[in-house]
């Protein structure tokens, strides 16, 4: 009984060890992602670099195929961005996973309602997650400067992800206000750093690769 209860105290230690260290190199992960990326990010248009293209990271499309309020906010911060001539040209990354949601064409549709030209629009079908969109960019689209739109929470995961993988992008904040869940947002950022850590740490390839669509030349 004594022997039992002497390995199940070493177990548990051995437990509280390894949480200790997991937290440890969770919080350093996220500080250095966050501290790293803060200087490309801007908030607002006038400090923003110019450059061609700008990427709306995608987000979830309500049932009826209009914009989500935060996907709307990134959308409407890009506008602002073509519309004071900071760029040229959009690529509008998100999930087309299935005949019944397609957050590009969503996108893009938006875009076109408020006079953005056909040939100004690119869509990328398979931008599954941050990390295959900023691949596919850079590796479809040809992308090696860019402004990336997203929310505040979400911009310093992208930042790094591209700028480790040699990308010259920014990150430009499409808060527009406060959003519903936003501590469940952090938490989950939290994670997703984790896993952006080991997709670059293993150069991971995203689910699709295809064809070379240059956002220099005509859209897809």
């Amino acid at each position: 009984m004594r022997v039992k209860k002497i390995v199940l105290l070493k177990l548990l230690g051995y437990l509280t060890l390894a949480f200790v260290v997991l937290l440890l190199f969770v919080s350093t992960l996220s500080y250095r992602i966050k501290s790293y990326s803060e200087p490309y990010i801007f908030d607002t248009a006038a400090e923003t670099p110019k450059v061609y293209s700008v990427i709306i990271l995608g987000t979830s499309v309500l049932s009826n195929g209009e914009l989500s309020t935060m996907l709307r906010d990134r959308v409407e911060s890009a506008l602002l961005l073509y519309k004071t001539g900071k760029v040229t040209r959009f690529l509008v990354s998100g999930d087309n996973g299935s005949t019944s949601y397609n957050e590009p064409q969503a996108m893009k549709r938006y875009l076109r309602e408020r006079g953005v030209p056909e040939e100004a629009i690119f869509m990328d079908y398979a931008g599954f997650d941050t990390y295959d969109s900023i691949y596919r960019a850079s590796y479809i689209f040809e992308i090696d400067n860019a402004i990336v739109v997203s929310q505040r929470f979400h911009l310093p995961r992208a930042i790094y992800i591209a700028r480790q993988m040699g990308l010259n992008y920014y990150g430009y904040n499409g808060d527009r206000r406060a959003y519903d869940l936003e501590m469940r947002n952090r938490f989950r950022e939290i994670l997703a750093n984790v896993k952006a850590f080991f997709e670059l740490t293993f150069n991971k390839e995203p689910h699709f690769k295809g064809d070379k669509i240059p956002i220099t030349g005509k859209n897809n």
